[in-house]
């Protein structure tokens, strides 16, 4: 079974892209997601992240997100540690969740698939794309953000430039329709080469 990585920037639409695959019956594992999940539920991820920021990073057992979304935003150094309290807890539970699916090819979906390394785990990585405008109207409509906000949450991330140089397919997700034509014609390529 073949790990295939689905990324793209900030408002570039990887859930539409992931929810086009999940309706053609292919299983999906949102990154994001899971580390949310874990941040709340795993003792260990937990007591890291207790050690790291204080215990005012949890209230009532959950995580106060706004707090720590204060504490890393701007400090490359503790978003870092973060990561590397998350990102390898995330990895484990993905392989859990993957020894139990059946099917030719799962996905594997991250933001920042290439910032953590979390590519090189992946068989193929698929980069979702959209004009930058596009990106910046989706977010500010989603996250109600300033473009200055945006803009700051962007450099976080790798352009779309570095990204393609890693990446093996790319949707431009401009119109659905569009969109979700390209799903399915990856989705042909992707069953048909697994079979090999």
């Amino acid at each position: 079974m073949r790990i295939v990585g689905l990324t793209g920037g900030m408002g570039s639409g990887k859930t539409t892209v992931a929810n086009f695959f999940k309706e053609l019956g292919v299983p999906i594992y949102i990154a994001d997601d899971a580390g949310k999940t874990l941040m709340n539920t795993n003792p260990e991820v937990k007591a890291k992240i207790c050690s790291l920021f204080g215990e005012q990073a949890y209230k009532d057992g959950n995580l106060e997100r706004k707090y720590i979304s204060d504490q890393v935003f701007d400090s490359p150094e503790k978003l870092q540690q973060l990561n590397e309290i998350v990102h390898p807890a995330v990895g484990s539970d993905f392989l859990k969740w993957k020894n139990k699916q059946d099917s030719t090819y799962v996905i594997y979906e991250a933001a920042i698939l290439f910032e953590t390394g979390g590519y090189k785990k992946c068989d193929l990585v698929v980069l979702v794309t959209a004009p930058m405008e596009e990106r910046i109207k989706r977010l500010q409509a989603r996250d109600k953000s300033s473009l200055e906000e945006i803009e700051a949450r962007m450099k976080h991330q790798w352009s779309d430039e570095e990204k393609r140089k890693l990446c093996n397919f790319e949707i431009i997700n401009k119109n659905l329709a569009s969109t979700k034509e390209q799903v399915r014609n990856l989705h042909e390529i992707l069953i048909n080469t697994g079979k090999n």
